[in-house]
């Protein structure tokens, strides 16, 4: 055995997939699913018989979650699509920046700075005169494949 010490590169993230698969078949509306390389939303599913030398077909119609673009996709039934892992997190507004960042505090009492604000104009003015009131706001912030944004907003009343 030898005496020296070993380092090892600590890393941040942990090595876990930023998706995983699942079965086409059964991915329904309202799930989630991955086209083109972004994280969606299924708002519709419609599946095509076997034909004479093939698989059941299922058609996917998607929203991105980030941009709100729509795309579609078709995918046989008995393949595997990727699938994001999608986390919701409730953050409370502590600030905003004249450079269009926002302060948020996370569960722990630590501050998130690193989230732009969002670039739909009613969230946008929602969170902004919410902000120049002086309401405690609620920023839900949606992450999927090493994306972040503010999906919505919640009043829990005024400031004390």
């Amino acid at each position: 055995m030898s005496d020296e010490e070993h380092q090892f590169e600590s890393k941040a993230d942990a090595g876990a997939s930023k998706t995983y698969p699942q079965q086409a078949g059964t991915i329904r509306k309202n799930g989630y699913i991955v086209i083109k390389a972004r994280p969606c939303k299924v708002v519709e599913v419609s599946t095509s018989k076997t034909g004479k030398h093939g698989h059941a077909k299922c058609h996917f119609f998607a929203i991105d979650i980030f941009n709100g673009k729509k795309l579609e996709d078709i995918v046989p039934s008995s393949h595997n699509c990727g699938v994001p892992h999608v986390n919701r997190t409730d953050y409370q507004l502590i600030d905003i920046s004249e450079d269009g960042f926002v302060s948020l505090l996370t569960e722990n009492g630590n501050t998130k700075d690193d989230l732009r604000l969002p670039t739909d104009e009613s969230l946008l003015s929602q969170i902004k005169d919410g902000f120049a009131d002086g309401k405690d706001l609620v920023a839900i912030v949606m992450s999927a494949m090493g994306e972040e944004q503010i999906c919505a907003l919640k009043d829990i009343g005024p400031k004390n």
